[in-house]
This record gives structure tokens, C-alpha cells and sequence, in this order.
């Protein structure tokens, strides 16, 4: 049996895995007025389609990496993830038609799904606790450094060799990964605490997340927050290379904010220990809320376009709220489920991702040339998000107490 895995290691092979449906959504985003032209998408905002086409996929597949890694091991679910994403990647390389296009994002999004999940399970069968936030904090800062420099790498291959080349990347970089986790990571769930995959066991461990106040109030406020987040990401390409005309600068101004996350994730990872989960994850939304407020109400009275420098300062101070949000809340729904953490990771992996894509694709919609839909969506998904959380905090048990504000 192979020996556990280095924590540095460990932590940087899984924010590998996790990057992998990053990575291919950002890398994207320069080619996305490319692609539309090419394949005859004649509305602007139906662009947005490739990047909500690979979230449908990815929300849709977790509920079945989820019960197949509870079952057969965590390892398995891996090798059948990347192996169709890998197909993915070939059928949007390939693609004669937009239909076709979205057909293949659809199928890289089921694929991504399981590096998602298997990854969620492994982090729970190794930490728990402050210690599970702290080690989801630091990888979450690692996976954030993809943001950074994959629409570079996406502009680089567009300007070189055009937008199909870009997916060719996407598999070198799963080739590199599936390799990666093949030598070096062992199985870390042992045949004794495997479920069987029957209806009961599986109709049991959905009624217990979903009977857990905690779980479901925990996963509603992820997915409204993160659905803010998909809001940008569906129109950054049309506000930064159209509305603000940065051109092939565009990857430049989208790193910087990225960069936001990573330092409040790497942050995060250092103070969780002391004050704990639920009182960062709290503080951190109330100020996301305050910041998008008051600067919607900014907008609205501005005339004329926003100056760029105040989208950065606004972008940069709210993603750095958002870095410090995800890892918690999403380390405070996992936490009672260790005994089913596949099963769990994509119940609950599932609904925040399809929440999010509902959320995000509505903002990426309505957007019109103007900051006031993004701002405005962040501002009311962020209060929701801390009603959501309040409710939570109802179902606590005590010993997670400590961690409450």
C-alpha cells in the first residue's frame, strides 16, 4: 500500500484536480467573441452560453461521482472524470457548430465533475474541523493562481494558433494531472468504510444531508454567493475587452483581481485556526455587502461609464471578502458528513453548482453595457447569502459553537 502523501504535495495535486474546471473556463474567455464569430452566434450575450454550458455539466455530474467514490473507492471516480473531460475537450476542439460546441463544454463540465468530488472526499478522509478549513484555504490559494494565468495562456494560444488550440491545452494539462494522481496518490478509502450502492444506504445519506439545517443552509449560501461570482465570470470578457476596450490587456486587469482571492485564501488559511469558521465566513459577507452597496449606489447616480480604476478597486476588495467566504463555508457544510463525505461532497457540490449557474447566467444576461447588473447582483446574492447563513446557525450542535461570532 502506498504511504500517505506529503501534505505540500497532497495539497498541491488536489489544487491541481480542482483547477481543472477553472482552467477551462478561463483559458476560454479571450476566445469567447473568436468562437461566436466563427460559429455564427449572432446575439453577444449568448456567448456566455460556453462558459454556463460546462456549470450545467459540472452541477449534473456530482451526483454521480459522489455515490460511485463512496462505493468503489475514491480513485476510480478520478480515472472516469478525466476520461471524459479528455473526450470533452476533443468533441469542442473539433466542433463544426455551435450546438456542437456547448455539446462538448456540457461533456468537459460531467467530466470535471469528478475531480471536484473525489478531491472534496479526500481533503474529508485525511482533516476535519478548523484543520479541514485550513488545508481547503491553502489549496484553494494554490487553484487560485490558475485564474491568474489562464486566460494569458488562452490569449497567447488565440493570438498564435486560434481558439481550438486552447482545448488541446486543456488536455495536455488533464494528461499531466491524470498522471500525476496515478503514481502518487494512494486510495484513502479503506474497503471497510466503503457504502454499498443500493437505494437505502444512498436514500439514507440524502436524507441526512438534507435533513441537516446546517448542510442546507451552509449550501444555499455558497451558491447564492458564488452565483455573484459566475455573474463576472460570464460578462469579465465584454466588460473588460468591449465595455472598457483593453483588448489583449484583458488578461492582464482579470489576474489582478484573481490575485485578490488568492491572497485572502492563503490569509484565511492562518486565521481560521484562531477565530474560527463561521465568524470570518460573517464578517467577510458583511463587508462584500457593504462594498457592492455602496458602490451600486455610486453607479447609479454616476453619469456616464465607471472609470476603470474604481471596477478594480470595488473587483479587488470584493473577491478578496469572496476568498476568504468559499473555503469556510463550504469546510462549515461538509463538516458532520465524514462517514459519507462522497455522497456529500456532491449533494452538496451539485446544488451550490446549479444554484450558481442560475444565479450567474441571470446577472451574465441582463448585462448591458454597464456595471450596475453585476454590482447590483453581488450586493442582494451577498445579503441572502448571510440570511442563509443565519438560518444555519440554528441547527449548530454545540460543540460548533465555539466558532460562532
Amino acid at each position: 500500500m502506498k504511504r500517505e502523501l506529503p501534505a505540500r504535495e497532497f495539497a498541491l495535486l488536489i489544487a491541481m484536480l480542482t483547477a481543472m474546471a477553472a482552467m477551462a473556463i478561463d483559458a476560454m474567455l479571450p476566445a469567447l467573441g473568436e468562437i461566436g464569430s466563427e460559429l455564427g452566434v449572432v446575439r453577444e450575450n449568448n456567448r456566455q452560453l460556453v462558459i454556463s454550458a460546462l456549470f450545467l455539466g459540472l452541477a449534473l455530474g456530482q451526483i454521480v461521482y459522489g455515490p460511485l467514490s463512496d462505493r468503489f473507492g475514491r480513485k476510480p471516480g478520478m480515472y472516469i472524470g478525466l476520461g471524459l473531460f479528455v473526450l470533452g475537450c476533443l468533441l469542442s476542439m473539433a466542433a463544426w457548430s455551435y450546438p456542437v460546441m456547448l455539446a462538448g463544454r456540457f461533456l468537459q463540465g460531467i467530466g470535471a465533475a469528478g475531480p471536484r468530488i473525489v478531491c472534496l472526499a479526500l481533503v474529508r478522509d485525511r482533516y476535519e474541523g478548523r484543520e479541514m478549513a485550513r488545508v481547503m484555504s491553502f489549496i484553494f490559494a494554490v487553484f487560485v493562481i490558475v485564474p491568474t494565468v489562464a486566460p494569458a495562456l488562452g490569449q497567447v494560444i488565440l493570438l498564435v494558433s486560434g481558439w481550438r488550440a486552447i482545448f488541446g491545452a486543456l488536455l495536455a494539462f488533464a494528461a499531466t494531472a491524470l498522471m500525476w494522481f496515478a503514481i502518487r496518490q494512494p486510495e484513502t478509502l479503506t474497503p471497510e468504510r466503503r457504502v454499498p450502492l443500493s437505494i437505502g444506504p444512498l436514500a439514507a445519506a440524502v436524507g441526512e444531508v438534507g435533513g441537516s439545517r446546517r448542510a442546507v443552509g451552509y449550501t444555499v449560501a455558497t451558491g447564492l454567493v458564488f452565483g455573484g461570482f459566475l455573474g463576472y465570470l460570464n460578462s469579465a470578457q465584454q466588460i473588460f475587452q468591449e465595455q472598457y476596450q483593453l483588448g489583449s490587456l484583458f488578461p492582464l486587469f482579470f489576474a489582478v483581481l484573481s490575485l485578490a482571492f488568492a491572497a485572502a485564501s492563503y490569509l484565511n488559511g492562518h486565521l481560521v485556526i484562531r477565530h474560527g469558521m463561521r465568524k470570518l465566513a460573517v464578517r467577510s459577507l458583511m463587508a462584500l455587502c457593504l462594498l457592492s452597496a455602496g458602490f451600486l449606489v455610486v453607479l447609479v447616480q454616476m453619469p456616464g461609464e465607471a472609470p476603470l480604476w474604481s471596477f478594480m478597486a470595488w473587483g479587488g476588495a470584493a473577491f478578496f471578502c469572496l476568498g476568504v467566504v468559499f473555503g469556510n463555508v463550504n469546510a462549515l457544510a461538509m463538516e458532520p458528513f465524514g462517514h459519507i463525505a462522497g455522497i456529500a461532497a456532491a449533494l452538496i457540490g451539485s446544488f451550490t453548482t446549479l444554484l450558481s449557474m442560475l444565479l450567474g447566467g441571470l446577472i451574465g444576461q441582463f448585462y448591458d453595457g454597464t456595471l450596475i447588473p453585476l454590482v447590483g447582483g453581488f450586493a442582494f446574492l451577498g445579503l441572502a447569502s448571510l440570511g442563509a447563513m443565519s438560518w444555519a446557525g440554528g441547527g449548530r450542535k454545540p460543540e460548533q459553537q465555539l466558532s460562532a461570532p
